[in-house]
């Protein structure tokens, strides 16, 4: 997709950390190259490894850079959420989201804000259609992600390819919708619940084809508690989905 030779609105990337301080300076300063018109919040749940130090020595010397500090490791969901509310409070109008790893390239923000000025209220960068891609992943990982993401689809309807993406851009009237809704989710299916509710809101939802690389520093945050975690909610959200719509064929 070709970017439109308008102005980008008032836009705001957020980078959740913990323990990424190996990891963010490269993509930060990839970041700051690929789309230099947007700001950044770092939202650090106080890493041990200094990794908020170093984004505060950062956002001292370039305005666009910011950081929310918050106290111990609370969640990808809530930090996610947090950062969130902070950007709405400034008034960005447009809000994404990527991994401080550089597992979401940089390069490829333009195409899901673009995505989103030509009508869309959520554009997900997906690996799972036409023209998306995973590289080094090995095999587990692999069936992992299209297994989620196909249960997930057959479950729940979403009408999405990638609903664990966590590469996104927001438009600002469908997130102010979005976070003053009670969200408790937590890891891996926080992509998921954000997903089926713009969904639930009438949002209009587009998939952008990205390439996905495995992390080159730091260590993953996966766990088998957020895989439980994401299995036991998608279930009970798709089963719900499921009864409210036999409640609707019975009357």
């Amino acid at each position: 997709m070709q970017p439109s030779n308008q102005p980008l609105p008032s836009t705001l990337i957020v980078i959740p950390t913990y323990d990424e301080r190996d990891a963010l300076p490269g993509t930060l300063s990839r970041l700051r190259a690929a789309v230099p018109e947007a700001h950044v919040l770092v939202v650090d749940d106080s890493s041990p490894d200094g990794t908020g130090k170093w984004a505060e020595s950062i956002a001292a010397q370039d305005p666009a850079v910011h950081v929310l500090h918050r106290a111990g490791k609370q969640g990808l969901g809530p930090a996610y959420l947090a950062g969130f509310a902070w950007g709405l409070e400034r008034g960005y109008r447009l809000l994404g989201e990527m991994d401080a790893d550089a597992s979401h390239r940089p390069e490829q923000l333009p195409g899901l804000l673009e995505a989103v000025r030509r009508g869309a209220d959520l554009a997900i960068g997906s690996r799972w259609i036409p023209g998306g891609a995973v590289h080094d992943w090995p095999v587990h990982r692999l069936l992992l992600s299209r297994g989620a993401n196909l249960y997930v689809r057959l479950l729940m309807g979403l009408g999405v390819s990638d609903a664990t993406a966590g590469f996104r851009v927001f438009r600002a009237e469908l997130l102010e919708r979005l976070v003053a809704e009670d969200i408790a989710s937590q890891g891996y299916c926080f992509q998921v619940d954000m997903t089926r509710r713009a969904r639930d809101l009438g949002a209009v939802i587009t998939e952008v084809p990205i390439d996905f690389d495995e992390r080159t520093e730091g260590a993953s945050k996966m766990s088998s508690r957020i895989v439980r975690e994401a299995l036991v909610k998608v279930t009970l959200w798709g089963v719900s989905r499921r009864a409210q719509l036999l409640r609707k064929a019975l009357r």
